[in-house]
């Protein structure tokens, strides 16, 4: 089983008539997932906390620097391929970084409006507990994918959700 991070890093971004809510996304440039959209994340090193795991990931995607304690736990969403766990992810947001987003050879960052998140273009499971988290809410998510491997030839076959749940401090 991997286990891995994901990281929504906040904006709002103020313009004459209005302020617009704004989430960085990465478009994923090779690996899995190459061509969609997501947060900064990826797996977690030997003896590597998740909160390390985000910081670092986000890094060297993007190239955003983010305190540990600035990240908030959000989720924590399990993937099973085939019934057999294959992801346990920990999803962090934060309002907190310094420097400007870049690409690299593994992603493309782009600053997205809240309202103008391209679910159509992410994981299939995104659409169920991306808004949520987006909006302030935590989760606990369960999603099954089959006809795998690998995981994004896979098919999205269900889910549950349970929303604000107090999360695990482990994470730290």
């Amino acid at each position: 089983m991997i286990e891995a991070t994901l990281c929504f890093p906040r904006r709002t971004r103020d313009t004459e008539s209005d302020a617009t809510e704004e989430v960085l996304l990465i478009e994923k440039r090779r690996g899995l997932g190459e061509g969609w959209y997501n947060g900064p994340g990826g797996k977690l090193e030997a003896d590597e906390t998740p909160r390390e795991c985000a910081v670092r990931e986000t890094r060297e995607e993007v190239g955003l620097e983010i305190d540990p304690e600035s990240l908030e736990k959000a989720g924590e969403l399990t993937v099973l391929l085939d019934g057999e766990r294959h992801t346990f992810c920990h999803v962090y947001r934060t309002r907190s970084f310094a420097g400007e987003p870049t690409p690299t050879e593994e992603a493309r960052p782009e600053w997205v409006a809240v309202d103008d998140v391209p679910y159509d273009q992410m994981w299939a499971d995104d659409q169920f507990w991306l808004p949520g988290v987006l909006e302030g809410e935590t989760v606990v998510g369960e999603f099954r994918f089959e006809g795998g491997p690998p995981l994004d030839e896979a098919a999205f076959v269900g889910h549950d959700l349970e929303w604000n749940d107090h999360l695990e401090a482990s994470d730290t």
